[in-house]
Formats: structure tokens, sequence, C-alpha cells
């Protein structure tokens, strides 16, 4: 069944890593790019639209700059991606002008996510230039992103992305013909997997074995929680080799190829999707267990008096972590009072708010509409 909703699937996000890119280091595969891009107008031509991950820029500018190993120093990193993202467009933009193609470079940071406003308008020019037939490339933009908000990996990224635009299937590719249940170069008795459940903690176990290359810096556990992310909009993703001829032809037409990761539960609506994106929290409530309880069987609203511990300075508006009293995430929202303000009403019932505060927002900490599950 879910090969065959692939078939169905009318928008989809593809992402390309640096390895596939790069040929493993020795400069843009121009000949690889422009068969994806070939692949790519064929989907256009079936009327499924298009967004493209992808990553190269910083391995591009290595080669370009005659580096060998990825620098490990922040700003060297920027430099490089700076001059390799040059290269990197002007050889996806000549390929699909070929195709009567145009395409436009989008570049994202965390914050861009993170902010509700900026989140809605990548959101809007995404959806219009797909709507004008322009294909959207995608990557982060390394050459302004500090630590703190960079999103680590382009397969991140593009579970981001998939969300954002509510996208039906994630299609990664990769160096590898899809998962194993453990490392095949280690393990000659490795079972390939060819399905999988999205959240399934064993398939995170199965992942984490594997690093990433020595110019990427994903590997196959990123890529599994890509894929969880997509499945919150209630997407499909497939993990399969960017090398197989025609693999994108071969998805679309549901034949069985690489690892496919299905949602489980029913999609998020919009906003909740951008709540569960969150990558940097600004604190952090620590439950009790009757208020753990509440929130998993019935999704309520978080009031002070479940609230054993505040942690972390934040504002009204901001976006905090709620966990058990062994610190497992239950679910993340925008909190209606400071971090001062909520170690003052902590513990309390909502009636006392006023007494404590000298006024009263609101009876909740966290609305039910402003709150999210995210605890397995």
């Amino acid at each position: 069944m879910a090969r065959e909703q692939v078939t169905k699937a009318r928008r989809w996000v593809v992402k390309v890593g640096s390895s596939l890119l790069t040929n493993d280091g020795a400069g843009l595969d121009y000949e690889l790019m422009a068969l994806w891009v070939e692949q790519i107008q064929r989907l256009r031509a079936r009327d499924i639209e298009v967004v493209l991950v992808s990553s190269g820029a910083v391995s591009e500018g290595m080669k370009r700059l005659g580096w060998s190993e990825r620098p490990h120093a922040l700003h060297e990193q920027q430099a490089a991606a700076a001059v390799g993202q040059m290269g990197l467009v002007q050889a996806y933009e000549s390929c699909f002008q070929k195709h009567g193609l145009h395409t436009a470079q989008i570049l994202l940071t965390h914050d861009d996510l993170a902010d509700r406003q900026r989140y809605l308008n990548a959101r809007s020019t995404l959806r219009t230039l797909l709507k004008l037939g322009v294909v959207p490339i995608v990557n982060e933009n390394d050459t302004v992103a500090v630590e703190e908000i960079r999103f680590g990996d382009n397969d991140t990224l593009a579970g981001l992305v998939t969300n954002l635009i509510e996208a039906e299937l994630l299609v990664m590719l990769t160096d590898q013909v899809g998962m194993y249940d453990s490392d095949p170069r280690n393990n000659p008795d490795a079972k390939f997997i060819h399905e999988a459940q999205a959240g399934d903690p064993e398939l995170e176990g199965m992942a984490s074995g594997g690093g990433s290359g020595r110019l990427g810096r994903g590997g196959m556990l990123t890529k599994v929680r890509a894929a969880e992310r997509a499945a919150r909009s209630g997407a499909l993703s497939i993990i399969a080799s960017g090398r197989e001829s025609d693999v994108l032809a071969k998805i679309a037409d549901g034949e069985q190829l690489g690892t496919m990761v299905v949602p489980t539960a029913e999609p998020l609506v919009a906003r909740k999707q951008w709540l569960a994106s969150q990558l940097n929290l600004s604190g952090k409530l620590v439950l009790d267990d009757g208020a753990v309880d509440v929130l998993k069987r019935s999704g309520g609203s978080l009031l002070a008096v479940g609230v054993s511990l505040v942690e972390g300075s934040f504002h009204r508006g901001d976006v905090v972590a709620c966990v058990d009293r062994q610190g497992k995430e239950i679910a993340r929202g925008l909190i209606n009072y400071s971090a001062q303000e909520s170690r003052k009403i902590q513990g309390q019932p909502s009636e006392q708010i006023e007494a404590l505060l000298g006024y009263v927002d609101e009876a909740e900490l966290i609305h039910r509409d402003n709150l999210v599950l995210t605890g397995k």
C-alpha cells in the first residue's frame, strides 16, 4: 500500500548528499548531476512538483581551494561554502536550463524556521515557486549560520522542508542502497530493511552504527531522524542509492527500491508541525507524574500546578520543552509566561496566578493549541 501511495504523490522533496555530488571529493560530478536533473524534468512532465535539497557547497569549495579534509573551524567551513556555492548553483542552473526549467536558490538557517513569521514567509515563497513551475534548490546557508543555529546536516533540513511545504514524499539519495539491520561491511549476514515505521526506536539503533563520510556531516541516523520529521506531516520517506539508474523514475513507478519509512500517526496540523520542528529550545519545564499522564492521555493544556521545576531563561511566546522527572521529553509548546513568572507560579493552581503575579494573562502555562506531544 505504501508503494502505491508513492505513485500518487504529487509533491516531492529530493535530497542529494555531498558524497554523490562531488564523487567523494573529486569535484562536482557534472555527468551524474545532469542525470538527476533529467529525471527531475521527467517528474515535472508527470505533474510532480519537486524541491531539491542539495549538499555539496562546502565540498566543492574545498576542491576549488585545494583542501583534502573538511576543516573544523567554522569560519573556514563558511569560506569554503561561499566559494563552492557559486559552482554548485551554476552547475544546476546550466543543467536545468537545457530542459527549459527555471530554478531558484533558497538558502536557509534554523533561525529562518524557528521564527514563526519567517517560517511562513519561506513556506509561501516555496509554494509560489512550485506553482510557477520553478524547481527550488535549497541548501543550508553555511556562510552565515553559526554553530548554535545550524541544522547540522541537509538530511535534517530536507525533513523540515518536507513539513514546510507539506510534501507527500521525501527521497534521500545517498551512496548506499538503503538501510540494513547492522553494518554490512562488518556483518555479512546483515539484513536489508525494505520498509520500516517512523519513530521505531529499533530503527534508530540500527542506523546509529554507520558514520558519515569525510565530506558530509550526516549518516544513516540523520536520515532516519529526517524521515521521522517528515512523517509528522504525513509524508513517506525513501532512502535509496543515487547511483541507481533512473532511480527517481523507478520510485515514481512504485518499484521497491531502497528503504521506505512510513508514518504511523495522523499528520500534525501546520502550526504543530512548526512547534515539533524546533531544534533549539529556550527552556525546560519538569512535570510531575500527574501532568505527564494528562498530556499523554488527553493532550490537554499544561497548568502551572503540574510543573515541579523551571529551567532556563525564556520569555512569553518562546518554545520550551516539557520533560518528565527522568528528563525524557514529553511535549513542547509556546509558553504563556516568562521563566521568572513561571517559577513564581509553578506547582500552584490556576486561580492563584493573579495573587502571585498581580495579574493573569492565561489560566494555562501552555494552551493545548500551542502544545505538541513529542515523546515516544
